[in-house]
């Protein structure tokens, strides 16, 4: 399999260098979620994946193109997440001074940092980021179909593969059903992280329903494929993503409500906490567990992560398991299932606390460029990149990031630092600039200038 992983790394960096700069990006993002992350090339010690070839080839192209770097001007937001992806390689190898946590490190930037830059240099302006949403969504159906079919009829094509995997082979593959269908999983490395792409998107293929013409209707086909392909996860986890993206978009018909609403939640929330002799993420997960799924197991691993704070808050335990795994799943390892976690587990406090700040920049810059626009096509945008956060948010209570899903939240995190440029954008070009020629006369004409005085006396 590491020749034809080899084959689609090629192909895929060859329509990454021939295609639009907005159309490569689209190629790469199809790579990624029609190609499983575990099939890689080895290299002695080093595992690379199509991903990120075709991802390099692609930040290569965008630094060297000069219409694409000269036109890039870093913002706060970029700049921040480049901060945050300094703390998890330093803190990483601080505690493991090795070759190989270099190497792990290595690969982590290139699915994360490498997949932020392209996309946030070559998504520029709005039409930029509605064609990509748009090749995006017409990608999406078919894997979603694939889903569906997986779900009805537990033929999952794509996860035979997994015994080439090179790292941890395994010669027995099973399939997982819940309530009576089989949970798909399509070419990702798990059930949750394919029903929480389908989440992640929905909310930016809704906005184009504000599109004219044929994509006013594209968009709700679209949508409804999304949300089969969330439910054919069979996950308690992406069903409740699904859950809390469509009720923030549903929210946007009612948004001089949100302030009342936050409000509300925030006392529902305070109640339960008081009238439940449990913490409140134990009653919200138990909630939210539509299909059956490990919600017991999640609740449990915030609490030894509290028990155990001290042991971990300073540096982590520098990606080693940190041995909790007879403490809360009666397991001889410990399956960190959030994503917040796993950065203290990993990176101490300060890791948690970058990405906590990456959200709350996030959230804070698109509600700033939603203020400032007019444009309703962009608003809608707006409030669904918000969306999409919030599903994420919700997302990652329930699993850590990795293989494609590091990949495409960091995409997603492009994407709203590459829109909450735009209305910055748009000022500039309504401020007339003086043409030199004008100056140069002015300043050398002092009958101009008493003109100009006589004129204009204010």
């Amino acid at each position: 399999m590491q020749g034809v992983t080899l084959l689609i790394g090629v192909m895929g960096s060859i329509m990454a260098l021939s295609l639009s700069p907005v159309y490569a990006l689209v190629a790469y993002v199809g790579t990624l979620i029609w190609y499983p992350d575990y099939l890689r090339v080895s290299i002695g010690t080093i595992d690379i994946s199509v991903g990120r070839i075709v991802v390099a080839v692609l930040l290569m192209r965008c630094l060297l193109d000069s219409k694409i770097s000269k036109t890039f001007v870093w913002s706060r937001f970029d700049k921040l997440v480049t901060l945050s992806m300094a703390i998890y390689v330093v803190t990483y190898c601080a505690a493991n001074p090795s070759s190989q946590a270099i190497e792990n490190r290595g690969g982590f930037l290139i699915d994360t940092w490498f997949s932020y830059m392209a996309a946030r240099m070559i998504l520029k302006d709005k039409a930029a980021l509605v064609s990509f949403v748009k090749g995006v969504s017409i990608v999406l159906v078919p894997l979603a179909i694939l889903g569906v079919i997986e779900a009805v009829t537990s033929w999952q094509p794509f996860y035979q593969l997994i015994r080439f995997r090179t790292w941890r082979q395994t010669s027995e593959v099973i399939t997982r059903n819940r309530m009576g269908f089989t949970r798909a999983i399509g070419p990702f490395s798990h059930f949750i992280m394919f029903g929480g792409f389908f989440c992640m998107f929905l909310p930016l293929v809704w906005a184009l329903r504000r599109q004219r013409g044929d994509w006013k209707k594209l968009a709700y086909i679209c949508s409804v494929s999304a949300v089969l392909g969330a439910l054919s996860s069979m996950s308690s986890v992406s069903w409740g993503m699904l859950i809390v993206v469509v009720l923030c978009l549903y929210l946007e018909r009612y948004k001089r409500w949100l302030k009342v609403v936050l409000i509300s939640l925030a006392l529902l929330c305070l109640m339960a906490e008081i009238g439940s002799n449990r913490p409140l993420y134990h009653v919200v997960m138990e909630v939210i567990n539509l299909a059956k799924g490990d919600w017991y197991q999640r609740a449990r691993l915030i609490d030894v992560a509290i028990d155990h704070f001290d042991e971990w808050w300073l540096a982590g335990y520098g990606g080693n398991d940190p041995g909790w795994g007879q403490m809360y799943f009666y397991a001889d390892f410990t399956d960190v299932n959030n994503e917040f976690i796993l950065a203290g587990i990993n990176h101490g406090i300060v890791g948690v606390i970058a990405l906590f700040s990456v959200f709350v920049m996030a959230f804070r810059g698109l509600v700033r460029a939603f203020k400032k626009t007019k444009d309703k096509q962009m608003q809608a945008f707006y409030w669904s990149l918000g969306s999409a956060l919030v599903g994420m948010l919700a997302l990652s209570q329930g699993v850590s990031f990795f293989g494609q899903m590091n990949a495409l939240f960091y995409c997603l995190l492009a994407i709203v630092g590459a829109s909450t440029t735009f209305p910055e954008q748009a000022a500039e070009k309504r401020i007339p600039q003086p043409d030199a020629a004008n100056l140069i006369s002015y300043a050398n004409n002092p009958g101009m200038h008493a003109h100009m005085r006589t004129t204009n006396p204010t």
